[in-house]
Parts: structure tokens; C-alpha cells; sequence
């Protein structure tokens, strides 16, 4: 118990994620996971994927949230990157902005995407209550204070908007990234580990750029946080008959991969 709320059996079978457990297929997970190994080979075609998939799963708990869907709303991406996934927003008739604090991961891509910004996730140059739902995919890993930003993404959202906050998870196969497995030994020894079998430190350098994260504190944070209500939290590329993990102390930090967390924002 924290702050009197649990938060070790999150709540995922609902009409949040109803649409979403229809599409949540095996063969689903194993083109997720297939094409992690080209994240940094090919990540057009990596971002590409996981964009239209990303969509998709935004659209389909914003209508399990509200009863509508993403045609007309704003929708604000923290940690956007070069712009990725505005196309695939664009699709669903969302307008899509984005914040990023990196300007060379912003000109990554040679993208030209409207509606992006430069800025911390921590402190979003946004006002409050400015969007309909405030995202973030693959980033809280990469936030010193990821807990900071859950609190900003709440403060952008209108009452009543949604919060889609999905995240790497420490202990689970990818929580080191380019570094892992041997993140399984310490971040900074398999930061080490790295530079000197390749020559140069890793992009997600361990201390400074990507920190240890688990699916608990995400919940605790979620369960406790005066400014949202959790709607859901399920795993987000296994198959829908795998989702129980998420509900399991320790099994779920290391078989679930990524979490994702949605809520509603309240005032």
C-alpha cells in the first residue's frame, strides 16, 4: 500500500483497452519485436512500424476513455524525436505536435514537421489544460526525474483528456538497450562494457541518458498523483492473454518489457 491505494494489481480489463485487446494478437508481438533490431540500422523503417502501431493503440484508449475518436483532437507527443509518428497521427485526423529537447535528434531524420517545438518534458512549454491527449513513447527511460514529466503531462491535458505514458522497463530484456544484456550487471558496467568493444561510449549512456526504471514506480506514481485517475495499465507488445503480467510484483519487471499507463486528467 502507498498513500492508500494499491498499486500491484493495476486494472486492464475495461473499456479503456477494448478495442486495443481485439488487435493485441501474437502475430502483433512478433513483428513488434522483430523489428527492434533494425532501431538503429534503419530506424525509418523501425519508427515507421511502431508509429502507425502507436496510433492505433492512442486512437483505440482515447475511445474507450471519451466514446471518441482521435479526428480532431490535439495531441501532444513529448520526447517527439525528428517527428516519426506525425504522419501516422495525421492519418487519424489528430493535429499533432511534438516537444523535443535535443536539436540534433529533432534534425535527425530530415523531417519537416509542423507543430514541433524544443523543450523539456519536465518543464512543457505549453499551457495547462492546451491538449486533448499528452503521449510519450520510449522516453521516461531517458528522464532523470521521469515522474516530473508524468506530473507535466497531466498539467497540459484538459480535464478529462487522456495520458498515454509508455515506457522501457529496467530490469526486461531491452532496459539497457544497445548496452543490454549486461545491463543485467549494472548500467555502468555495461556502459563501459560497450565503449570498449565498439570504440565509443553508447547512445543511451546509462547515468546520463537512459536510467533505471520500473513498471512499480510508474504505478506508484499513477495510483498516487492528486492530478490523474488511472484508467489502465497493461503490457504493451504482448498478446491481450499475456497482459496478467503486468498485475504480478517482480515477474512483471522482468517479463513485461514496457508498460503502458493511461489516465484521465482531473483538476
Amino acid at each position: 500500500m502507498v498513500g492508500g491505494a494499491r498499486f500491484d494489481a493495476p486494472k486492464f480489463d475495461s473499456a479503456v483497452t477494448a478495442r486495443l485487446a481485439r488487435r493485441a494478437t501474437l502475430r502483433r508481438s512478433v513483428a513488434l519485436a522483430s523489428d527492434f533490431r533494425y532501431e538503429q540500422t534503419d530506424p525509418a523503417l523501425f519508427y515507421g512500424n511502431l508509429a502507425v502501431d502507436t496510433a492505433a493503440l492512442v486512437d483505440d484508449v482515447y475511445v474507450g476513455a471519451t466514446g471518441r475518436a482521435l479526428d480532431g483532437a490535439v495531441i501532444l507527443d513529448v520526447g517527439g524525436g525528428p517527428g516519426y509518428f506525425a504522419d501516422a497521427f495525421a492519418r487519424v485526423g489528430a493535429r499533432y505536435l511534438s516537444v523535443e529537447p535535443d536539436p540534433a535528434e529533432m534534425h535527425a531524420a530530415d523531417l519537416q514537421v509542423h507543430g514541433s517545438v524544443r523543450g523539456s518534458g519536465t518543464a512543457l512549454p505549453f499551457r495547462t489544460s492546451s491538449v486533448d491527449v499528452c503521449m510519450s513513447s520510449n522516453v521516461a527511460e531517458h528522464v532523470r526525474d521521469p515522474w516530473a514529466m508524468a506530473e507535466e503531462m497531466l498539467r497540459v491535458t484538459a480535464p478529462g483528456g487522456i495520458v498515454v505514458l509508455s515506457y522501457t522497463l529496467w530490469w526486461g530484456p531491452f532496459g539497457g538497450h544497445e548496452t543490454g544484456p549486461w545491463h543485467f550487471l549494472g548500467g555502468e558496467r555495461a556502459a563501459r562494457r560497450y565503449a570498449r568493444t565498439h570504440g565509443h561510449e553508447p547512445k543511451n549512456r546509462y547515468g546520463k541518458s537512459l536510467f533505471a526504471v520500473g513498471a512499480s514506480d510508474g504505478l506508484r506514481w499513477a495510483t498516487t498523483t492528486p492530478n490523474g485517475e488511472l484508467l489502465s495499465a497493461f503490457p504493451r507488445y504482448h498478446p491481450r492473454w499475456a497482459w496478467w503480467l503486468v498485475r504480478v510484483p517482480v515477474v512483471r519487471e522482468l517479463l513485461v518489457s514496457n508498460v503502458v499507463l493511461v489516465l484521465r486528467a482531473v483538476r
